[in-house]
């Protein structure tokens, strides 16, 4: 007899892929037993059921790593529990170098595994031989090899998750497709079936190539589109050795998987092909379907595969398989709370990776709806690192047509897409293409990142090295620091708040006491339950009973969606992102270049640090704030879209009496470590709290209101703080030997401390500078004679600890 539907959950799981199983069982597993999971056909159908089944733990960024290493040994896990098999066979990997520049990649991600305890061999040509005897290694300059890694059954994986689900309460329905999900005032009340409704406090979105359209039904934006994605298995091939690692040759774009005597070759190409292109819709219906055949656009990768395995020549092909891939803007997950739909949580946008991923998936989207915030960095991962546009047909089919490539591509440092560009433009775009920019993409803005020195062309030549965008950054920080420097800063996310009881709720928000005085401007953050920082912002009153909250540009949905989820209905929020240009002027020169434009008295007794007004520039009536990420003296000036143009151009033209320059985002972000200046997404996060980053002068305890978050912080106070922030630099400061990025191990001695999360080479100060976390019983100043080190593609570099920022702060009082 068919079980019936039940009525009501408190939590239900739509797709019964392996990313809505892991997410059901790790619910139940964590305590939330009334949780269904719901499968609009079998268990496995869409894209689990024809995955290779590649099961390797080191991915592009630490975060990656650290979630696919717990999947492998949460399947390891639930195989003794569930006494099913997952086919899980750890017969190792390998992935080889065919450049110099691609081992530097690998190397970079060995040394980031370090920070997790995972075995990575890094290898030499003979050695790729001897653990690969059938490979053509002659241009192989080495690689890395993982033992523990392997491949595994994805059907096989994701009935020992269900079965798991099943045995701790969950409730598994297949042939159950969801009709609607149902929502009342942007929160999530429940979903209608073919076989009933059911009332539930949350949703899952686990429906993998669906989840766009499904979004877009309820005006939630869920930013994927598949792909077709191709393979290939042999017939039986006598001369094949048994149990081979699974061989990745990234430069060939190649997967190559032994299994039962056949081989499995597979790609990840660049300029692949959108799946159901035509219309641009994925059917309802496609359960276990494939694509027709294309073996022109297989064969160049074919041929790669004879060189690399010439074994492969005199094989025959049994199955030439297509399938759907659902890939996102960046190639990274697509997880937690939307930003739209309050209690509607995604995991989905797993690019193909999603066997080895689901597992520790599973886990942090569970652990995110239980507790209701982040606890771990996941930012990267995180739904609300994009915007609406993000998901509209015309960018995500192209830029999906780049990023299946990218899966495999160098993962260069600063690397920018080519595809779906030029979304929004500046008023003087054209002007500062003119200037030599070098435009890279922030949200929908294209933005200066440098600009060209002497005609040169502005373009990256991508390496692990020196950069060649560094002399550009050399004159542009040493100009803002003895002229002044003109920064575009339109993408920074703006925000106002307005009412009578908008700063009652800025106060309940925000750890610091916001200013409730006119041209008053206050630096805060804005914290989860836990404590951990969610925002970084500052807060500046415009008029009475009017606010406006200005913070980086990366995180417009993300802040956007944590004040709107803690904001009463009594005050106005507007996003004012889009209606205001803003350009800072930041330089020594700073205050006499906008007094030669501007009549207002600007001096330090009249306008101090940290305050704003009112100006006139041109007849424009402009609101300038004193404030500068650079460290220096400077002002940012927000001017309504239609008077940008011509405010540009005037403060261009004044500009050459003071030897004004152009300057981009690489420039800011050097001046602001010199400052000490942190940066959320790199430098704090949820993952971290106020004491520990430094940051807990900007907490008041004073204030009467219990903001959010302050419980935790209270508690946190009175506890040790072992993991703190640190500023560093090497002993060695050659720019770009080594390149400082993030998630480098930091070593005191022999031993693991702490992980590095920003780097740039300071050119004021010639440096080669480093920020990060580290655990240590050491004072920073005992630290100071000891032998501290930063790991770069499996080299240890000397290292110093920084008492305090490069550069004094003299800027606030002249």
């Amino acid at each position: 007899m068919e079980k019936l539907l039940p009525s009501s959950a408190k939590v239900v799981v739509i797709g019964g892929g392996i990313a809505g199983c892991s997410v059901a069982y790790h619910l139940a597993k964590f305590g939330w037993k009334d949780t269904i999971l719901l499968e609009r056909d079998q268990l496995t159908s869409g894209t689990t059921w024809h995955a290779a089944g590649l099961v390797g733990q080191l991915g592009a960024t630490a975060t990656i790593t650290k979630l696919r290493k717990y999947s492998l040994n949460l399947y390891k896990e639930l195989e003794t529990f569930t006494g099913l098999s997952t086919g899980l066979k750890q017969n190792g990997s390998i992935t080889v170098a065919s450049t110099k520049e691609r081992l530097q990649e690998l190397l970079r991600q060995a040394t980031a595994a370090n920070l997790f305890n995972i075995n990575v061999e890094v290898i030499d040509q003979k050695k790729v031989k001897d653990l690969y005897p059938v490979i053509n290694n002659d241009d192989i300059y080495g690689g890395i090899h993982i033992p523990n890694d392997g491949q595994a059954d994805p059907v096989g994986v994701t009935n020992v998750l269900a079965k798991a689900a099943k045995m701790n309460g969950v409730q598994i329905f297949e042939k159950t497709p969801v009709t609607k999900i149902l929502v009342k005032n942007n929160k999530i009340v429940g979903v209608e079936t073919a076989k009933g409704k059911i009332d539930c406090e949350y949703v899952v979105l686990a429906t993998g190539m669906w989840s766009r359209q499904i979004g877009e039904e309820i005006g939630v934006s869920v930013p994927l589109y598949p792909n077709e994605h191709f393979y290939i298995i042999t017939e039986p091939m006598k001369d094949l050795p048994k149990n081979l690692p699974v061989l990745r040759d990234y430069n060939a774009c190649l997967y190559l998987k032994e299994d039962a005597g056949k081989m499995l070759v597979g790609i990840f190409e660049p300029n692949s092909k959108n799946a159901f292109k035509d219309k641009g819709i994925v059917p309802n219906d496609f359960s276990f379907g494939e694509f027709p055949d294309d073996f022109d656009h297989f064969e160049p990768y074919l041929e790669k595969s004879f060189h690399r395995l010439p074994i492969l020549e005199t094989a025959g092909i049994r199955k030439f398989f297509a399938g759907p891939e659902s890939f996102t803007p960046d190639t990274q997950y697509l997880l937690g709370e939307t930003a739209e739909v309050k209690n509607l949580f995604t995991c989905c946008g797993f690019n193909s990776i999603g066997i080895v991923s689901a597992g520790g998936a599973g886990r942090v989207t569970a652990e995110w709806i239980m507790n209701g915030h982040m606890t771990e960095d996941l930012y990267s991962l995180d739904i609300k690192r994009f915007q609406k546009f993000h998901s509209s047909k015309k960018f995500i089919m192209e830029r999906v047509t780049e990023t299946l490539g990218d899966l495999y591509g160098m993962h260069w440092p600063y690397k920018q897409h080519y595809t779906s560009r030029n979304q929004k433009l500046l008023p003087y775009h054209d002007e500062l293409k003119n200037a030599g920019a070098c435009f890279g993409q922030s949200g929908e803005y294209e933005r200066p990142m440098w600009f060209a020195l002497n005609g040169e062309k502005p373009q990256y030549q991508y390496s692990f090295n020196y950069q060649n965008w560094y002399p550009a950054v050399e004159f542009e920080t040493k100009n803002t620091m003895t002229n002044v420097s003109l920064y575009e800063l339109s993408p920074f996310s703006k925000y106002e708040i307005k009412g009578e009881l908008a700063h009652n709720e800025l106060q309940k928000l925000c750890t610091a006491n916001i200013k409730n005085e006119i041209g008053k401007s206050t630096y805060t953050h804005m914290l989860n339950q836990a404590g951990g920082i969610e925002t970084d912002l500052t807060v500046i009153c415009i008029d009475k009973n009017h606010f406006r909250i200005v913070s980086s540009a990366a995180v417009r949905t993300h802040d956007k969606a944590h004040i709107l989820k803690h904001l009463s209905k009594e005050v106005e929020f507007k996003d004012v992102t889009d209606d205001l240009i803003c350009l800072g002027l930041f330089g020594p020169k700073s205050r006499a270049l906008i007094s030669t434009i501007s009549n207002d008295d600007l001096s330090n007794e009249n306008f101090k640090f940290g305050t704003g007004q009112y100006i006139k520039i041109n007849s424009k009536k402009i609101w300038a704030q004193r404030l500068s990420f650079v460290g220096e003296l400077g002002y940012e000036l927000y001017i309504s879209h239609e008077d940008g143009k011509s405010i540009y151009n005037l403060i261009v033209e004044k500009g050459r009496e003071f030897n004004l320059a152009h300057a981009g985002m690489h420039a800011l972000d050097t001046m602001r470590m010199e400052s000490g200046f942190l940066h959320w997404g790199h430098d704090i996060s949820p993952e971290e709290n106020q004491y520990q980053a430094g940051l807990d002068f900007a907490i008041s305890y004073k204030k009467n209101i219990d903001f959010i978050g302050k419980q935790a912080l209270q508690k946190i106070k009175e506890e040790k703080i072992l993991r703190r922030f640190v500023m560093l630099c090497l002993k060695d400061n050659d720019p770009g030997k080594p390149l400082l990025l993030h998630e480098e191990p930091i070593f005191l001695d022999d031993k693991i401390i702490g992980k590095t999360t920003s780097g740039n080479y300071s050119f004021n100060f010639n440096k080669n500078l480093s920020f990060g976390y580290i655990t240590s019983e050491f004072s920073n100043e005992e630290l100071l004679n000891k032998n501290l080190y930063i790991e770069v593609e499996k080299k240890l570099y000397q290292a110093q600890l920084l008492l305090k920022p490069l550069k004094e702060t003299k800027y606030k009082t002249i």
